[in-house]
């Protein structure tokens, strides 16, 4: 039984029956909003539909929310009070919490898994950070949300793919090879000099010391164009390599590996034959250039350069238009809040292919800010340059780092506090979190050793649980599926970070209060019940997060 969407039927019901009455007119009803009060006394839901509708039906929302509640038929309902300009704050019989609860616990490891949703496939592309180097703590963030998204998505009910676009065909690749061919030349005393915005990374120097312990001079006898060729491919495939460890060691896992060198050349000369057939393109100074500015762009943009050679911009709109070709009916990107002014152009771009840029949607990081006892930390102190993931990993552990990145929203600049991500406290968010779930699983082995235990020939006396962090913890629990609903509908895998957070609040509460050892038995046994429970959901919440719960701490 779902009790919020039952409510919310009988409160949209309601609205018909009052325009088929004639005392509301005819309009389209808002959308129902229902939430869980701050206090017992308010109700279980409370709910702003009159407010909402005030426009629609032009009638005062205290008069909207009285003609609700005349017309408001639910058998889990017990009564309804109206509340300042028109707030209806709704009461429940009692018995509804419990058969909820009831039903949560039926559900098993399932509960909070949503049933599939019968939709266009999505498909979710993050990270895609250029193969030239380790990643650091700003991958690290949208590693983190974006896996956590997909997880979301797919407990969900949703169909949905993972992507990481490899910029394996641009000049970055070029400058890579040029960085480790100098400095291969440097290890044997050859004259070499490093690229214009060459790469000065000490990877770089480890990648050329690796060449040389395995093969030796022998490149020093190729031309430079050959030389440049294998460091390339050899270069690239270390630097992948080393991508997907971080990565699958962040608990990272892609379902596609998407190589931009595919797009090249001919998905970049059919998208660009497309926009042709449209007229969306036109020749200026003998570039080809996009007319973006028609779908809301600031300027037109090049997409082939004057030596005909394809723009960045050229192999994203192939990749995009890819993307919807292999039948995905939204795309979702992960970006770093460094490329806000290329999300119009992109988006203008699908709209001169024909497709609605709207199923384009671009998730924009923003800023990192690492701190170590009070004070910002810019630079590694082993290498002196950016922090990597792998770093943080090491400092702060998997668990943590992800965590963090997860728990604000993507939109909003995160200030990483290392000490506090190291703390083993309730001050730290993640071991709150994951202590709550150790500490329920110890109550359990504690039950077993005197026998007591919530399984039995009889279900567990539910009803007997009616201390108001009970009551807070089971109404909690019962709201876990519809947050999932929500945080996936609005891409926003924080809000799980923040249930689980909460949820574990609530526990600590309960369990400050209520004994579980030392009382009768019936009571005993539902206390256990609810707080197997709570741990599942947290279980599953930390699940989606990407983050361990452990059993001891």
């Amino acid at each position: 039984m779902d009790i919020k969407n039952s409510l919310s039927e009988a409160i949209r019901n309601a609205a018909k029956q009052a325009i088929a009455d004639g005392v509301f007119p005819v309009g389209e009803i808002p959308a129902i909003t229902l939430e869980v009060p701050p206090k017992k006394e308010m109700g279980d839901f409370a709910t702003n539909f009159a407010m909402q509708s005030a426009r629609v039906f032009r009638l005062s929302p205290r008069r909207i929310a009285e003609e609700i509640v005349r017309r408001l038929s639910l058998e889990e309902l017990e009564r309804t009070e109206i509340a300042g300009p028109g707030f209806i704050n709704v009461f429940l019989r009692a018995e509804v919490l419990y058969e909820e609860l009831e039903q949560a616990i039926a559900e098993g490891e399932s509960y909070g898994t949503l049933m599939a949703k019968e939709r266009e496939p999505i498909m979710v592309e993050y990270v895609s950070a250029n193969p030239t180097g380790p990643l650091h703590v700003g991958h690290g963030r949208g590693a983190a949300v974006g896996s956590a998204l997909v997880n979301l998505l797919r407990v969900a009910g949703y169909p949905v793919r993972s992507e990481y676009y490899i910029n394996d065909a641009g000049n970055q690749i070029d400058t890579l090879a040029a960085s480790v061919n100098a400095r291969y030349l440097e290890l044997f005393g050859q004259p070499a000099e490093l690229p214009e915005n060459g790469y000065h990374g000490a990877d770089i120097i480890d990648t050329a010391k690796r060449i040389a312990e395995k093969d030796g001079d022998r490149y020093l006898a190729l031309s430079e164009e050959e030389r440049l060729k294998v460091f390339r491919e050899v270069a690239l495939k270390e630097k992948l390599a080393a991508l997907r460890e971080d990565l699958s060691r962040f608990n990272v896992r892609f379902d596609v590996w998407f190589s931009e060198r595919t797009l090249h050349p001919d998905k970049v000369v059919d998208a660009i034959a497309k926009l042709r057939e449209n007229g969306t393109i036109y020749e200026k100074d003998g570039a080809l250039w996009l007319r973006s500015t028609d779908y809301g762009d600031d300027k037109d943009r090049v997409v082939i350069r004057e030596n005909g050679e394809p723009t960045y911009l050229a192999a994203d709109i192939a990749y995009h238009r890819d993307k919807f070709e292999r039948g995905f009916g939204t795309l979702v990107d992960i970006w770093g809040a460094d490329h806000h002014g290329y999300v119009c152009r992109v988006k203008a771009a699908m709209k001169a292919l024909g497709y609605d840029p709207e199923k384009l949607r671009i998730l924009l990081l923003q800023m990192v800010s690492l701190y170590r006892g009070g004070e910002p930390v810019k630079m590694s102190k082993r290498t002196g340059e950016s922090v990597t993931l792998a770093e943080l990993m090491e400092e702060v552990g998997t668990d943590a780092a992800r965590y963090f990145f997860v728990m604000r929203s993507l939109d909003s600049q995160l200030d990483f506090d290392l000490d506090l991500a190291r703390k083993q406290s309730n001050e730290n968010p993640v071991y709150y979190v994951q202590y709550a779930h150790a500490r329920i699983a110890s109550i359990f082995r504690q039950a077993e050793e005197i026998g007591l235990t919530a399984k039995a020939e009889s279900e567990p006396e539910l009803t007997r649980l009616t201390d108001e962090t009970e009551i807070a913890l089971i109404k909690l629990i019962t709201e876990y599926p519809d947050e999932v609903d929500r945080a996936a509908a609005d891409y926003a895998p924080q809000r799980i970070a923040r249930f689980a957070h909460d949820l574990a609040g609530a526990f600590h509460s309960f369990y400050s209060k209520c004994r579980i050892m030392g009382v009768d038995e019936p009571l005993a046994k539902a206390r256990l019940a609810l707080a197997g429970k709570t741990q599942q959901v947290i279980r599953h919440a930390l699940g989606i997060l990407g983050v361990s719960a452990p059993e001891k701490m």
